[in-house]
């Protein structure tokens, strides 16, 4: 059922909380990495700048809304292995035309905001 028009805009609109937590840089990024199932430490790897910390909580809120699902892996030390549900599948799609029109303006975006600053 759709929402009724203009209820998205409300403070107390549950689409909110949802959309804070998918479209922080992290979420976003770890979507983008998890092209195949994969290890904790493997995507920490492919993450410059990322602290185990953040990497734990975005993976947890992912798996809480049902974009990642989490995998203990029965091996020596014990692993955990992260990979994308269906519905992060279409989320990483989402995400990669976002990504996809970044790159394209990128140059331009920057650009405009070097000569917005020196008018400042």
């Amino acid at each position: 059922m759709a929402p009724e028009p203009l209820t998205i805009y409300r403070a107390d609109c549950p689409s909110r909380p949802i959309l804070d937590q998918l479209i922080s840089k992290w979420s976003m990024l770890v979507l983008q990495v998890l092209d195949e199932p994969k290890r904790f430490n493997t995507i920490k790897r492919q993450l410059d700048g990322i602290t185990q910390r953040v990497l734990t909580e975005t993976l947890r809120k992912l798996e809480r809304s049902g974009m990642v699902t989490r995998r203990v892996l029965e091996t020596s030390p014990i692993g955990v292995e992260y990979a994308l549900t269906p519905m992060g599948q279409s989320l990483k799609m989402v995400f990669s035309s976002l990504y996809d029109w970044t790159v394209t303006n990128m140059s331009d975006i920057e650009t405009t905001q070097q000569a917005y600053d020196l008018q400042r």
